[in-house]
């Protein structure tokens, strides 16, 4: 297969009811378990890389090519998204390099320079044929997001896509980024409510925090894309932390790596499985 759009994937090889996953590469081997996770699956995949993995490595570019390599390579559907970009210089290059979607995130902006700079990203996107997801309300960080007033609200989401003509929009509905404990509470009465209201697709960060049962809830209830990264990374690092426990004298990180690799192709597969059949 190749690279192919997000919106090509929700609106095409998945079911109404479905979602795909959309899961972080921070290491190439995370973009290769990722990848061979969906073809265990041989269900569609969305590689995404954050801004903080850029600064991480100092740079998009060297991340970017592997990742498109292993994705143009795949015998499944990849898609290849920059996730959580503030820079729209970020933004630019991701395009320049030939990913395939990207999110714009002007969440820490006041509504109407989120509107202006989210109008313009989806502008540039079109240019490059690409998608745009943005993100309205407060997902961000574990304090407050259960307040009230920092949901997404489900008619200014309505007015928002309607103002920008973003593609997808992720929205605030009870889950936190970084959550190592899976017992988010999602409202999911207000995520049929916007699902009702926006007529594009919605997108559920956080969702390392969602137990197994309420991620195929959310996707009953409307959700079509579904960011997870923290839990993978969880597996990543408690498998090396136990192969390693387990004989002192391991100095090859390929002897580590590779375990923590394979648990996490494992747990993509069976990931996929649950959204593709929610």
């Amino acid at each position: 297969m190749t690279q192919l759009n997000p919106l090509r994937i929700i609106t095409g090889p998945l079911k109404n009811s479905a979602a795909v996953g959309a899961f972080n590469v921070i290491l190439l081997e995370h973009a290769e378990a990722i990848v061979a996770g969906a073809e265990k699956a041989q269900l569609p995949v969305i590689l995404q890389i954050s801004q903080n993995c850029v600064d991480y490595h100092g740079a998009l570019k060297p991340i970017a090519l592997a990742s498109k390599a292993i994705a143009q390579d795949s015998t499944v559907n990849v898609s290849l998204h920059l996730d959580h970009a503030e820079s729209e210089t970020l933004v630019q290059e991701a395009l320049d390099l030939g990913f395939d979607s990207v999110m714009f995130d002007g969440s820490k902006l006041d509504y109407a320079s989120n509107v202006d700079a989210s109008s313009r990203m989806a502008k540039l996107c079109r240019q490059y044929g690409a998608s745009i997801e943005v993100e309205l309300g407060e997902v961000g960080g574990k304090d407050g997001v259960h307040a009230p007033g920092v949901r997404t609200n489900a008619r200014e989401a309505k007015a928002f896509v309607d103002a920008t003509g973003v593609d997808l929009l992720a929205v605030a509905v009870g889950t936190s980024h970084a959550m190592t404990t899976r017992n988010a509470t999602l409202d999911f009465d207000l995520i049929a409510e916007i699902a009702q209201l926006v007529k594009v697709p919605l997108v559920l960060h956080g969702s390392s925090g969602v137990s197994d049962q309420d991620l195929a809830k959310a996707v009953r209830a409307g959700m079509r894309k579904v960011n997870i990264a923290t839990h993978l990374n969880h597996l990543f690092t408690d498998e090396i932390r136990q192969v390693l426990n387990s004989d002192p004298k391991i100095v090859d990180p390929r002897k580590y790596v590779k375990s923590a690799r394979n648990i996490v192709t494992d747990e993509c597969a069976r990931l996929l499985k649950l959204l593709a059949l929610s």
